[in-house]
């Protein structure tokens, strides 16, 4: 499973690229206003520290043609390896079928319904995002439906992943992870959260205490 960053702030882009194998990030409209930056200034931030990993960036137009014209600005400002966020509707469908036909990057987004994944997915796109609390709070089951989805792509010989978005804890992750799921966009504190236990930080302590009753205290293994 690809493990991406769902979050706009680059100091916490940066500290999870510090310490986790990542593999991009993710944003969106909501994200990039929660910054309160004017929006190419933090896409170029974040592709700048990133590299060639995964970016994905979100449309705003509602008519195919527009959304169009979206995605080539998206693309060339910000680089090939970065994937155009589309949502899911008509016009997005629309413009999805003549995006792949150019080999642009594709996310279908804002994702509730496994009918909607798999028109994402006939259009040719790369990934689909279901929103997993999102189709919770409608009362339905959102890790279910993701699991749907997965099993209506490998069923048809679908490339499209799925890229599971809107997590509220690291269960949610690791079940979907142990199913197979392509892709996560999860949020900093999620990802932080997956080990953060403290029986595991009651085991390093431990350990450390022993050596120190061996050695002397500050010792390591350099430095004995």
């Amino acid at each position: 499973m690809k493990l991406i960053i769902d979050n706009a702030d680059i100091e916490a882009i940066k500290n999870v690229y510090e310490y986790y194998p990542v593999d991009g990030v993710t944003t969106n409209p909501s994200i990039l206003a929660a910054t309160g930056r004017q929006p190419y200034e933090v896409l170029h931030e974040i592709r700048d520290f990133i590299g060639s990993d995964e970016l994905h960036v979100q449309v705003i137009s509602g008519v195919a043609e527009d959304i169009i014209k979206e995605a080539h600005r998206i693309v060339a400002e910000l680089g090939p390896h970065t994937f155009v966020k589309i949502p899911c509707v008509p016009e997005g469908f629309k413009a999805m079928k003549a995006l792949v036909e150019e080999g642009v990057l594709l996310t279908g987004t804002a994702v509730y319904t496994p009918m909607q994944a798999l028109l994402a997915a006939k259009c040719g796109v790369n990934y689909v995002a279901p929103y997993i609390n999102r189709i919770d709070n409608m009362g339905y089951d959102g890790i279910g439906v993701e699991k749907h989805i997965h099993d209506i792509f490998k069923n048809n010989n679908l490339t499209t992943e799925v890229l599971a978005a809107s997590f509220k804890n690291s269960q949610q992750l690791l079940e979907l992870c142990e199913y197979g799921i392509g892709a996560a966009t999860v949020a900093p504190d999620v990802i932080t959260g997956l080990v953060k236990n403290p029986a595991i930080t009651a085991a390093v302590d431990d350990f450390r205490r022993d050596f120190e009753k061996l050695t002397k205290p500050g010792k390591t293994m350099y430095n004995l």
